[in-house]
């Protein structure tokens, strides 16, 4: 598969003539039309509105001719024949459905996913989408905010590495078709740190936060090239993201001189009047454009108001041409002038190919994470004469395609008891019983049939548990406050370990879930996610061993609710909760609870596998550097168990002293390699002194000379530790 990307920012110098002249052809109202989205529930004349070209884009259409019909209607029977830009939300995967995102990080693979959104692009262009509503780059550390399923998880470094790798699959050059996609990183910005996990809700958060936090991910995709960004729902320290200024102006135009499409999110400025912050459409849509949202997503602001604001002067119609030059840049640079339409045929010709049923293949597998393994009761022997599966997504064909599926289909997904049964020898009795249903209480789900999976367990040589959330509990609209197993789970995985029976859980959801019985009882815990339609036999092939595990975590799971936010790079606070140094009283007296423990279930970057890792000999190369210098950093990484295995080694950094307090650890490199039974290799990074920086009091961004800690690891919370010092020349 190609890794070549369009490069929207070098459009060829006729692109520019080519706007400029059909800039100088168009009305007030057509310029307006171009900064327009609409759906097709937006109203029943919609057909009226693009004839007389006052609609510029449509989202969420439903195949080739559909677009091709509506095309049309633009192309030919409007005055300036000026092509629509179609959008979906393809999120991980268009027929073909790759895990969740936040599962495809997992991989720490970003060539891997690089290629999952590529084979997304795809299928995408062949229905006639040119305009991809991903990827979701917000940073997340609340695993009750259901759309944490739809990005990759908490950490800047990697957030950005992922960022990166897909916006270069989406905008993959050499597309069927000669088509082209272009990719909108969203949600524009700090989407991620909702309070208390819902949905939607307030964010808060100082603006540095937001600098070192929350808008690198962003600069990532646009340095890869992306060329529009969606903005967010959410308000920041009381102004609305899609009327913030400094975001959308400040940040976007001025310091990092982007010069892409701004597209707001649902009904976003609509929003506005619920934020409070608009009285009416018509000042939602002044708000909206003079702080810098280009093209107004399904709202009732921008058609019916925009054009009326310019005749009264409170937009200038120069403000609204330079608006209309970038989605006609785009469209241009998407080639839609010169191919407004689709071959209809295209679709049945790369959509669900075997090679892209292969690759989701092994983004499932590799995405998935060994999260216990007492007794190395994984991977089941072959000798095996009975198996209980057990669970309500034991043979569940819709869940596993996850949320935003795009156009994936139950018929598509393996089931893990089609995945058992693909690699089971016909001697082995395979019983399955569903026990319960995903969702419900006791009252409204009394049918569970706890005494079948207790009898099927009892008279098996082991339990394989399928458990977790059904898709529609997590991303979009769909934040929980409880995060354990939904419905009457709890009560079958007891019933089922009560029996002393060995138990391995399968655990599918869109998010980390809070299971401390699971993991004090439970020999064997498998997080699997939804995986996709390659789910079934991915885990198949992980419990029988054809598989080596090799996913690592990339957002830490909490002990319980109490403890979210709960995440590696946390601040060292005055008390820490590890230090001696505290000298008031007691124990109590640090940043600890009295009733939990303060550090995570499972770790940023945790995960095991089949075989056994060490490391040793840590070397900091470069003990002193200067501030345009590099630190060299290596260790010695051995396999020292009894097969071959993939280990994901972490570089994390800490900046000691700062004239602003930094994180106790920050991510600054990762290497997956490959190591037979014995062998040992050193790995080495090479960190950029550029990249330790931080925001100071001036929020400018600066490196600060003095000492840092480095470790080399495999997770957050463990490693080999070595210091180095940043000199001035």
């Amino acid at each position: 598969m190609s890794s070549v990307s369009f490069d929207f920012n070098a459009l060829a110098p006729e692109i520019e003539v080519r706007v400029e002249a059909l800039l100088a052809q168009m009305t007030l109202e057509e310029k307006v039309g171009q900064l327009f989205q609409a759906n097709l529930r937006w109203r029943d004349d919609l057909d009226d509105w693009i004839r007389q070209g006052h609609v510029g884009s449509l989202l969420s259409l439903n195949g080739a001719e559909q677009i091709n019909r509506f095309q049309r209607l633009a192309v030919e029977e409007s005055r300036l024949g000026i092509p629509l830009i179609i959008g979906f939300d393809v999120i991980h995967g268009f027929r073909t459905i790759f895990p969740i995102p936040v599962a495809e990080a997992c991989t720490w693979d970003p060539a891997l996913v690089e290629q999952a959104a590529r084979v997304a692009a795809v299928e995408a262009c062949v229905e006639g989408i040119d305009w991809i509503f991903a990827p979701m780059v917000d940073i997340a550390r609340d695993p009750r905010w259901g759309r944490i399923a739809e990005g990759a998880g908490e950490d800047v470094f990697l957030g950005s590495a992922m960022a990166q790798a897909r916006v270069r699959g989406f905008q993959s050059a050499n597309l069927p078709g000669g088509r082209r996609i272009v990719a909108c990183p969203k949600h524009y910005a700090a989407y991620g740190a909702a309070e208390a996990g819902k949905d939607y809700n307030t964010v808060d958060v100082s603006e540095r936060s937001l600098r070192d936090t929350y808008l690198p991910p962003f600069k990532a995709a646009f340095d890869a090239g992306a060329a529009t960004v969606m903005s967010a729902f959410n308000e920041i320290a009381g102004v609305p993201a899609s009327a913030n200024a400094f975001l959308l102006k400040t940040i976007l135009r001025e310091t990092w001189n982007w010069d892409g499409v701004v597209l707001s999110d649902f009904d976003a400025l609509g929003e506005l009047l619920h934020h409070g912050f608009a009285a009416d459409h018509r000042e939602a849509a002044l708000r909206g454009f003079l702080a810098g949202v280009d093209m107004d997503m399904m709202g009732n602001a921008y058609p019916f108001h925009l054009a009326n604001l310019v005749r009264e002067g409170l937009v200038e119609e120069a403000q609204i041409d330079g608006a209309v030059r970038r989605v006609l840049r785009l469209k241009f640079a998407l080639g839609l002038f010169e191919q407004p339409y689709t071959d209809p045929a295209l679709a049945a010709q790369v959509q669900f190919t075997e090679e892209h049923r292969a690759l989701a293949l092994e983004v499932a597998q590799k995405s998935m994470v060994l999260l216990k393994n007492e007794g190395n009761l994984l991977p089941l022997g072959a000798g095996l004469k009975t198996i209980a599966l057990i669970g309500p997504l034991a043979d569940d064909h819709h869940n596993p395609l996850g949320c935003w599926h795009g156009r994936g289909r139950d018929a598509d997904v393996e089931s893990v008891l089609d995945g058992l049964r693909a690699v089971l020898p016909e001697e082995t009795i395979l019983l399955h019983v569903p026990g319960c249903a995903i969702e419900g209480d006791a009252a409204a789900h009394a049918d569970a049939d706890f005494d079948a999976a207790v009898s099927a367990a009892l008279v098996a040589d082991v339990a394989v548990l399928v458990l977790g959330e059904a898709e529609m509990q997590s991303g979009e609209a769909h934040s929980r406050a409880h995060l354990d197993l939904p419905g009457r789970q709890q009560e079958l995985l007891e019933a089922v370990a009560a029996t002393g029976k060995p138990v391995v859980v399968v655990l599918m959801a869109g998010r980390p879930l809070v299971i401390p019985w699971m993991v004090e009882h439970v020999p064997a815990i498998l997080m699997a996610w939804h995986g996709g339609i390659r789910s079934g036999q991915a885990i198949a092939d992980i419990l029988f061993g054809a598989v080596n595990p090799s996913g690592r975590l990339v957002v830490s799971f909490p002990r319980s609710e109490g403890q979210i936010p709960v995440y590696y790079g946390r601040k060292s606070t005055g008390r820490p909760a590890d230090s001696e140094g505290v000298i008031q009283f007691d124990r109590r007296h640090r940043s600890v609870y009295l009733d939990e423990a303060s550090t995570p279930q499972f770790p940023f970057g945790y995960g095991l596998s089949y075989t056994d890792f060490s490391y040793s000999d840590l070397q900091v190369e470069t003990p002193e550097v200067t501030l345009d210098g590099g630190v060299v950093v290596s260790a010695e990484v051995a396999n020292t168990g009894g097969c071959a295995g993939v280990e994901t080694v972490q570089c994390y950094v800490r900046d000691l002293v700062g004239n602003v307090t930094r994180p106790v650890k920050e991510l600054k490199g990762f290497q997956r390699i490959a190591l037979e039974a014995g062998e040992r290799r050193r790995v080495r990074f090479e960190i950029p002194v550029r990249s330790l920086g931080f925001h100071n009091l001036e929020m400018r961004y600066i490196v600060e000379p003095g000492d840092f800690r480095v470790w080399i690891g495999p997770n957050a919370a463990e490693g080999l530790q070595g210091e180095f010092v940043i000199k001035t020349p």
